[in-house]
């Protein structure tokens, strides 16, 4: 990352691009609005064909635009456009989802704790096709040291997230590119291990759920990534199987739900409450996806954005 100086912006906010014409100006226009003043926005162009190249360049030098010579994967540009970061913090906003003016404003001054790496906030779901907002919690998430937390059940939402910089210079890699997915995840529960983390207790963005999400395209992908992660902290954290152990069984549990989606996607029905099957005692609601497998999975994907979820 580029090295930061005094005259530099506190705050760098990295947007990532392909083809986001549709939702763009709202986003970027929601940075613009926010009470609070000192950011930069690094926005990284990933060889877009359409006309998000032409929007973003009407704005001020305070989006500072970079254009990919090639069309990369998703985590391979978020790691370009962090190296160009200069904030001290840096937030996040991918450009289908948005922030509400006061976001910055409320977490940037909870960073004065020296031992925060991480600052989050409850967010809204805007559901494309009911167009109503949920919130994702109903219940206060932890805060302070959520490794284990974070580990067992994943709840931070990228949108979201502010990070202390200082944070990803301790770390060997910054979002580890084999992943298509779960990359946010892994980066945050890194910098989680050794960091507290800060809980706004407040909505203060927008999460877009819409059709194209990866979610309902390739649900097991996320299955194996999550597998993935588990042999990381293996080979990354002494003693990571016998210290996290009912973690473990959670994430695994989650694991299998995705890889179960995937196969109820394609229509195995069977191989569905196969793979679930086991699982259950660790994650009890995943009786609910055993018993309405029998349903076409159109069925289910429609039940869960319907209820403003996703998968």
């Amino acid at each position: 990352m580029v090295d930061t100086t005094d005259n530099r912006p506190k705050v760098s906010v990295i947007m990532n691009c392909l083809n986001c014409s549709k939702y763009l100006i709202e986003a970027i226009d929601c940075v613009y609005a926010q009470t609070y003043k000192d950011w930069e926005i690094i926005f990284w162009d990933n060889a877009s064909t359409d006309s998000s190249a032409e929007m973003a360049k009407r704005y001020d030098e305070r989006l500072r635009y970079f254009r990919g010579d090639e069309t990369v994967p998703l985590y391979a540009a978020r790691n370009y456009a962090l190296r160009q970061a200069q904030g001290e913090f840096i937030a996040f906003l991918d450009c289908d989802d948005l922030w509400l003016p006061t976001k910055l404003e409320k977490q940037i001054g909870l960073f004065s704790n020296e031992k925060v790496g991480i600052v989050f906030s409850n967010t809204f779901f805007l559901n494309q096709k009911t167009k109503a907002d949920k919130i994702l919690y109903k219940e206060k998430p932890p805060a302070g040291m959520i490794f284990r937390q974070l580990l067992g059940g994943y709840f931070l939402s990228l949108e979201t997230v502010v990070i202390r910089r200082a944070c990803l210079d301790q770390l060997s890699e910054l979002f580890d590119e084999r992943f298509h997915h779960v990359g946010d995840a892994d980066l945050f529960l890194r910098i989680a291990f050794g960091w507290e983390a800060a809980y706004v207790d407040e909505p203060l963005a927008k999460w877009r759920m819409h059709a194209e999400s990866g979610t309902w395209k390739k649900p097991e992908i996320f299955g194996h990534e999550w597998k993935m992660i588990l042999v990381k902290y293996r080979n990354l954290f002494t003693d990571f199987d016998s210290e996290y152990y009912h973690e473990i069984r959670r994430v695994k549990a989650i694991a299998a739900y995705y890889e179960a989606l995937g196969e109820w996607k394609e229509g195995r029905t069977a191989n569905v409450r196969e793979i679930i099957r086991p699982h259950i005692p660790d994650k009890p609601k995943l009786l609910a996806v055993y018993l309405l497998s029998v349903l076409p999975y159109r069925y289910y994907v429609t039940l869960l954005r319907l209820m403003g979820r996703h998968a």
